[in-house]
C-alpha cells in the first residue's frame, strides 16, 4: 500500500464527483462540490466513505439538482456520506461542532465554483485560529475521552487505528492544532508516522474486505505480508512503534498549547528567560533544557538530572536538549559515578511526571545509553489479555503506582528499581521471573548498589509473583502456605518491599488485578509471613470466621445466603452444615443464575461449611439466591443437566495435584478458560468419588480461571497418591465434557 494507490483511488473518486456533478446540471457559479475529512485529505482506503458537501453561497436557492447529483455516486457503489449547507450554515455547524469544525479544514475543490470553495477555505481556517485560545481545552477533553474509551494503539490488544490515542484521529487533531496557530509540531515526523499508519489501514481494509480500523489477532499474519514485514510480530512492533511516536508528540504538542495558552500577552514576543533550577539545568517556557554553559561533555550526571527535574516538576523535558546530550554528553560509566543512583530513583519516584519524560528519554535513543536492557521489553506485549499496556509501557506504570508506596517500606530505592526491572525477563525463553533475576542484578551492581542491596533487587524480581499466586491459590489456614514465602523470603524489610511490589504491579496491570479482594488476601498472608519472620505468634486472621445464621446452628441441613454491596459488585456468603457436595450446590446457585464470580474462597469452620464469593454483579436477591440454592440441594433442579452445555475454549484445561502445597490435604489445581460452571463441574466431579473439598480459592485474571482445591478423604485426611490421582482424573474427564473447540458455540456469561 503506497501514497501511489490512494492517489489513484482519490483521483477516480474526483472523476466520478466531478461527472456527476456535470450530469446533474449543477450552476457553475455560487455552488461548489467539496470533499472533506479524510477524502479531503486525498487518503482514501479500499473501502472508505466520501465524505462530500455540496456548498451553496448565501443567495443561491436549491434546485433539483441538488438531489439529482447523489443517485450516480450512490450507484457507483461507493458509501456516501453526503450533505448540502450554505457557506453561512457551514461556519455555524462548525463554530457549534468540533468535529464539524475540525473536518472542515480538509476542505478540497471538486467541481463547480472554486471562487466559492476558497472562500469557504479561508472563513473556516479564520473562524478556527480566531477561536482556537477559547475551544482547544474542549478539544483537549474530547481527545483525552476518546482515549479513554478507545485505549492506546501502542498497547491495546484489539488496537483501533482510528479511534484508539496514538492513531490516526490524533495525527489529524495535530494538523488542526498546527493549523490554529498555538503551537508548532515536528512536520516531518508526523507525517512518516501518519502516512505509514495509513499504510497499514490500507492493509487491514484489504485483509478484511471491508471498512474496518480494529486490528484482531488474526489479521497480524496477512498484514504482515501485505507490508512486506518478516510477520505478524513485525507487524505489531512497527504498527505500535508508530503510535508511540505518534503518542509522544501529541503529548508535547498539548502540553507546549496548553503552556502558550497561559501566556497572558500571546502576542508578544520576548526572548527565551532561563532559570537555573540544578547544575547545568534550567527552565524555559515550562520546559526543562540545558543552561547557558551546560558542561555536557563533562557531566555525565547531566541527562539524568535534567529527566529527575523534569518529571519531579512534571514538565516537559525538551527533546532537543536530551537528543544533544545523546550526541556530545559524557556517558555514564560502569559502575555509575556516585549520585547517579539518586537521580535515577528521584526520576523514577517522581509520580505521574515520569511517563512523558520517560517516552521523551526512549524516542530520543537516550535509554540506550542509561539502560540498554530496556530493548529487551521495548513494545513487547504481554501474553496475558488482562494486561493494559505492553512490557515496557508496564514497568512505567508500575513505578508511578510504586512511587506512591514508598512512605510504607525502609528502602525506597530499592522499590523503585525494583519496579523498574520486575519484568526486564519478559520475552526470554525461560520463565521471566527466573530469567529477569540475573538481568536485574546485573543492572543494580551497575548502578552503584552494594552486594546486600543487589541481592535483595534479585530477590524481588525474582519473587515479585510470590505473594498474589500464594496468597489467591493456596490455604493460608495451612502452616505450609506461610512456609512457602518465609523460605524465599529473608527477613520482613523484604516481605515489605515485596508487599509493595506486588501492588504497584498489579494497579498498573488492570483493575481486575487488584481487587480489594485480592488486596485482602494479600494484606493477610503478609501479616501471617511477617508474623513468622519476626518470631511473634501468628495473627488470627478475621477473613476466616463468620457469624454462623441461628437458623443453620440449629439445623445443619439448612442453607443461608447473605449478599454485601461492594464498591465493584458484590459479596455471596453462602452458609450450612458441612457435607461433601455443599460448595458444589452453591457454585450451581450462582452459575443458574447466570452470576460472574471474579474469585472465591470456601473452608469449614466448627463443622460448618463457608463460602464467600467475590461477584461482578450487584443487585442481586438473597431470597432468590437462598431459594435457588435450595432447589439444587433438594434436587428439585438438575443443575448438572441445566450447565452440560459445550462451552468454546482456545485451549484444553489442565489439572495438577501439587504435592508439595500441602501436609494435611491433597491440593488440586485446575487451570482452564473462564467459563460458566466451571467450578461447579470441578466440585461435582469431586463429589461423586466421596472427596470432602475442605477449602477453595478460585480466582480469574481475564479469561484464565485458576482455581486451587485442598480437598481430603470424606473421613479425613489427605488422599492417596493413587486417589489423588484419579481425582485429578476425573476432574479433568468432567471438564472436558464440557469443552468444544473454539467457534464451536457460544458461551453464556456468569462462573460458578
Amino acid at each position: 500500500m503506497t501514497d501511489a494507490e490512494r492517489a489513484a483511488r482519490t483521483r477516480s473518486a474526483d472523476a466520478l464527483c466531478l461527472e456527476a456533478f456535470r450530469a446533474a446540471g449543477c450552476p457553475e457559479t455560487g455552488v461548489a462540490l467539496v470533499a472533506v475529512g479524510g477524502y479531503g485529505r486525498g487518503e482514501l482506503a479500499p473501502h472508505s466513505d466520501l465524505d462530500v458537501v455540496l456548498v451553496l453561497a448565501d443567495d443561491v436557492e436549491v434546485g433539483a439538482w441538488a438531489g439529482d447529483l447523489w443517485y450516480p455516486l450512490w450507484d457507483s457503489g461507493w458509501t456516501i456520506d453526503h450533505a448540502v449547507r450554505t457557506v453561512s450554515e457551514v461556519l455555524a455547524q462548525a463554530a457549534a461542532d468540533l468535529r464539524v469544525a475540525a473536518g472542515m479544514l480538509d476542505v478540497r475543490h471538486l467541481a463547480g465554483d472554486p471562487g466559492l470553495t476558497l472562500q469557504l477555505r479561508t472563513a473556516v481556517l479564520t473562524q478556527w485560529r480566531r477561536d482556537a485560545r477559547t475551544r482547544l481545552g474542549e478539544l483537549r477533553e474530547l481527545v483525552l475521552e476518546r482515549g479513554r474509551r478507545s485505549g492506546e494503539l501502542a498497547h491495546a490488544s484489539v488496537p483501533d487505528l482510528k479511534e484508539s490515542a496514538g492513531g490516526l484521529r490524533d495525527a489529524t487533531v495535530l494538523k488542526a492544532l498546527v493549523a490554529s496557530w498555538v503551537v508548532d509540531v515536528p512536520h516531518g515526523e508526523l507525517e512518516r508516522c501518519r502516512v505509514a499508519l495509513l499504510d497499514v489501514r490500507d492493509a487491514v481494509h484489504e485483509v478484511a474486505g471491508r471498512a474496518t480500523d480494529r486490528v484482531v489477532p488474526e489479521y497480524w499474519p496477512d498484514v504482515a505480508q501485505a507490508l512486506g514485514l518478516p510477520g505478524p510480530d513485525a507487524a505489531q512492533a512497527h504498527t505500535r512503534g508508530l503510535a508511540r511516536r505518534l503518542t509522544h508528540l501529541s503529548r508535547l504538542a498539548w502540553r507546549r498549547a496548553e503552556a502558550t495558552l497561559r501566556e497572558p500577552h500571546p502576542t508578544r514576543r520576548r526572548a527565551p528567560q532561563l532559570t537555573r533550577v540544578a547544575p547545568g539545568v534550567a527552565l524555559s517556557f515550562e520546559e526543562v533544557v540545558l543552561d547557558r554553559g551546560a558542561p555536557v561533555a563533562e557531566d555525565p550526571l547531566l541527562l539524568l538530572r535534567c529527566a529527575a527535574e523534569a518529571a519531579e516538576r512534571d514538565l516537559v523535558l525538551a527533546p532537543p536538549t536530551v537528543a544533544r546530550l545523546v550526541r556530545e554528553g559524557a556517558p555514564l560509566p560502569d559502575p555509575w559515578p556516585d549520585g547517579a543512583r539518586d537521580l535515577l530513583v528521584r526520576l523514577l519516584a517522581a509520580g505521574p511526571g515520569l511517563l512523558g519524560v520517560w517516552e521523551t528519554l526512549d524516542e530520543t535513543g537516550a535509554l540506550e545509553s542509561v539502560l540498554p536492557e530496556w530493548e529487551r521489553v521495548r513494545l513487547l506485549p504481554h501474553a496475558s489479555a488482562i494486561h493494559r499496556f505492553t512490557v515496557d509501557r508496564h514497568l512505567v506504570e508500575t513505578c508511578t503506582e510504586a512511587a506512591a508506596l514508598i512512605r510504607r517500606v525502609a528502602r525506597p530505592d530499592v522499590l523503585m528499581v525494583a519496579a523498574l526491572l520486575h519484568d526486564i525477563g519478559k520475552g526470554q525463553l525461560t520463565e521471566h521471573c527466573v530469567a529477569g533475576e540475573p538481568i536485574a542484578r546485573r543492572i543494580a551492581q551497575r548502578i552503584g548498589f552494594d552486594a546486600d542491596e543487589v541481592d535483595l533487587v534479585g530477590d524481588l524480581v525474582r519473587w515479585h509473583l510470590l505473594l498474589p499466586e500464594t496468597a489467591t491459590t493456596r490455604d493460608p489456614d495451612d502452616p505450609a502456605t506461610v512456609a512457602l514465602v518465609t523460605a524465599r523470603v529473608r527477613d520482613r524489610e523484604e516481605l515489605e518491599l515485596l508487599a509493595a511490589l506486588t501492588e504497584a504491579d498489579a494497579r498498573a496491570t488492570s483493575d481486575k488485578a487488584w481487587t480489594r479482594w485480592r488486596a485482602s488476601l494479600v494484606a493477610g498472608l503478609v501479616r501471617r509471613a511477617g508474623a513468622v519472620l519476626a518470631d511473634e505468634p501468628l495473627p488470627a486472621d478475621e477473613v476466616d470466621r463468620v457469624e454462623v445464621p441461628a437458623s443453620v446452628r440449629e439445623d445443619p441441613r439448612a442453607v443461608a445466603v447473605t449478599v454485601e454491596e461492594v464498591a465493584d459488585g458484590a459479596r455471596v456468603q453462602v452458609v450450612s452444615g458441612d457435607r461433601t457436595g455443599l460448595l458444589a450446590d452453591a457454585a450451581a446457585m450462582l452459575a443458574l443464575q447466570r452470576v460472574s464470580v471474579r474469585a472465591a474462597r470456601a473452608w469449614t469452620q466448627d463443622g460448618v461449611g463457608v463460602s464467600v464469593w467475590d461477584v461482578v454483579e450487584s443487585g442481586l436477591d438473597e431470597i432468590l439466591l437462598r431459594q435457588r440454592l435450595e432447589a439444587v440441594v433438594d434436587g428439585r433442579v438438575d443443575a448438572a443437566a441445566r450447565l452440560r452445555r459445550p462451552t468454546p475454549v482456545r485451549l484444553e484445561p489442565t489439572v495438577a495435584v501439587r504435592t508439595d502445597a500441602s501436609t494435611t490435604a491433597t491440593v488440586v489445581e485446575v487451570r482452564s478458560a473462564d467459563r460458566p460452571g466451571l467450578i461447579h463441574t470441578v466440585c461435582s466431579a469431586l463429589a461423586r468419588m466421596d472427596v470432602s473439598v475442605r477449602s477453595a480459592h478460585v480466582s480469574t485474571l481475564g479469561p484464565q480461571a485458576v482455581d486451587v482445591f485442598y480437598v481430603q478423604e470424606a473421613s479425613a485426611g489427605a488422599l492417596s497418591e493413587e486417589r489423588a490421582a484419579s481425582a485429578a482424573h476425573a476432574v479433568r474427564e468432567a471438564l472436558v465434557t464440557t469443552y468444544a473447540p473454539s467457534g464451536a458455540g457460544a458461551a453464556g456469561p456468569g462462573r460458578g
